[in-house]
């Protein structure tokens, strides 16, 4: 049988690790220990609950100075000797059959270094979300896969962890350049089974004022890999940028004028602008 270790990271995040506890507990696969990262909680009611998780048998609650998710994740990771490792943010929930699907995933693909699945937004937003996994190729113009996954422990080792020194954002975007550097996938569950809590807080949003200068990071860190694939990165960012563009003209056909006030050129803009005015004529 398969064992399955869980490691939650929560960082003042009060009564919502209890129910990222409660869903992992809630598997229909066996999971054998659960390892609550503390990452410097100040929150007296983050506290509270942090103290309150090891009643249950399975649960332990390691605490550490404030070093960033990456650290905590490491931390907890060190503490387990599982096969399987499972890695969850503190306010985020799995579907009791996360486990069960994901290790099937990775029991079918021996390649596959990590599983899991679609997503489910909830909170200030509610959409389906489709991340496509797949080889090293797969994320090198975007980050394919959820932070929450489904480890080989051993994949895990060889490519040396989470970098701690990223805590600004995107540092499951370079594990995951890490760990598939030298083969191997992360396969996709195609069912959402992983609840991703939204807030106006959320580090997502934060990152999203340093995207470019991360971004620039990742190519340098792993130029290797970049360098190896550079056609395939410099036409996916070419298919994603037209891919984004014919989603803004569906849009603004619906209300054109607040979005054509200027025409971008080089990158399809102004064919785009044309496309639209078309539309509108024809209508």
């Amino acid at each position: 049988m398969a064992i399955v270790d869980v490691v939650i990271t929560a960082f003042n995040q009060g009564e919502l690790v209890r129910e990222a506890v409660e869903s992992v507990l809630a598997q229909t696969a066996v999971v054998r220990a659960v390892t609550v990262v503390d990452d410097g909680s100040s929150d007296q009611r983050s506290l509270e609950v942090l103290a309150e998780l090891p009643t249950h048998p399975q649960v332990k609650v390691l605490r550490q100075g404030n070093a960033g998710v990456s650290a905590a994740r490491n931390a907890g990771i060190r503490e387990s000797s599982a096969e399987y490792l499972l890695v969850l943010d503190g306010d985020d929930l799995v579907a009791p059959t996360f486990v069960e699907k994901c290790l099937d995933a990775l029991t079918i693909n021996r390649q596959a270094k990590a599983a899991t699945s679609w997503m489910r937004m909830f909170g200030v937003a509610s959409a389906s979300v489709r991340p496509r996994g797949g080889d090293v190729t797969a994320f090198l113009t975007a980050n394919s896969s959820p932070a929450c996954v489904l480890l080989r422990r051993d994949a895990y080792r060889k490519c040396g962890g989470y970098d701690e020194s990223m805590r600004s954002g995107f540092e499951d975007w370079d594990f995951f350049l890490s760990l598939l550097r030298d083969g191997g996938t992360v396969d996709v569950v195609p069912e959402e089974l992983i609840s991703y809590r939204t807030a106006v807080t959320s580090a997502n949003i934060a990152s999203m004022s340093k995207r470019t200068e991360l971004y620039g990071y990742l190519v340098d860190k792993h130029s290797a890999v970049f360098a190896a694939h550079w056609r395939h990165a410099l036409v996916e960012s070419e298919q994603r940028s037209t891919e984004r563009l014919m989603a803004w003209e569906s849009l603004a056909a619906a209300e054109p004028k607040p979005h054509l006030m200027e025409a971008t050129y080089g990158d399809g803009g102004m064919a785009a602008v044309v496309r639209l005015a078309s539309l509108v004529v024809s209508e």
